[in-house]
């Protein structure tokens, strides 16, 4: 079996290292991005909502750029909510100043109980530049 094509952004390796996961993968001419959530340097979470989202999209991009790829090259995307009713219109607001222009990806935003003390988390297929 073939190693994984890991893909690690600088900083926040205490997240990935207690957890034990990658930030991404490469398979098959596109990058699978894990969760990413509004952890800080030290994989703490973000306390204010809309920062945490911020910082959420922020690492996001950070694993992005670690590949090469912007969110431009994202064609999927699922989001998970600690309380959809009350946090939604803040998280869409910034997803908004985020995602870019239309064509949009796919999205699908997930309601959920728990994300180890986080209230949101992006996880993301992109599809990777071709190669020059």
């Amino acid at each position: 079996m073939t190693k994984r094509d890991a893909v690690f952004p600088a900083g926040r390796q205490a997240l990935y290292e207690i957890n034990r996961y990658s930030a991404a993968v490469r398979s098959g001419g596109f990058l699978f991005v894990s969760g990413q959530v509004g952890s800080r340097e030290d994989g703490s979470a973000e306390p204010d909502y809309e920062k945490q989202v911020r910082l959420a999209f922020a690492n996001l991009n950070a694993v992005l750029a670690a590949a090469g790829c912007t969110f431009d090259d994202v064609v999927d995307v699922t989001s998970f909510h600690t309380d959809p009713a009350a946090q939604f219109e803040t998280f869409m607001a910034v997803r908004q100043e985020m995602i870019g222009e239309p064509p949009y990806p796919n999205w699908t935003a997930l309601g959920v109980t728990w994300l180890a003390g986080f209230d949101a988390e992006i996880k993301v297929i992109a599809k990777l530049p071709e190669a020059a």
